[in-house]
């Protein structure tokens, strides 16, 4: 039995992830900007230096910062090459969990988190359109 247009159907589905990853990729790179600058934003300014550690990258943080990532989803998430992480703090801003948290001797000056949470709807849609942006470009729409 012949099908009719079977071979450009399977070429589509075969395009569909790859497509589906591009979208997802980029749509993720907007959105983890988006949330680290709404960070930055938040962060206290007595120096400037913790701002301006607090960043985003496709894969693990760097040694020591707080971060967005767990490390049970860290794994999981790195295989398929479509994880952000954004994170807060260096060797030169070394007290970002203080902020964050605060201690015995001082309150906690939250600047990560509510950034993260105002970002994080903004994310989810974009990344909905991002999938559904893909599947049409795989199929020609």
């Amino acid at each position: 039995m012949k099908i009719k247009g079977k071979d450009k159907f399977l070429a589509q589905i075969t395009a569909l992830p790859q497509a589906i990853r591009d979208e997802v990729a980029q749509a993720l790179e907007t959105s983890a900007e988006e949330t680290t600058d709404l960070m930055r934003r938040f962060a206290p300014k007595r120096t400037g230096r913790l701002a301006l550690s607090i960043g985003y990258g496709f894969g693990d943080a760097p040694a020591g910062s707080l971060n967005t990532t767990a490390a049970n989803a860290r794994a999981a998430k790195a295989e398929s090459g479509l994880s952000v992480t954004m994170y807060a703090g260096s060797s030169e801003a070394y007290w970002a969990r203080w902020n964050e948290f605060g201690t015995v001797k001082m309150a906690a000056n939250p600047f990560f988190y509510p950034g993260f949470r105002f970002g994080k709807k903004r994310a989810k849609d974009r990344l909905s359109r991002a999938i559904r942006n893909g599947a049409k470009k795989a199929f020609g729409k």
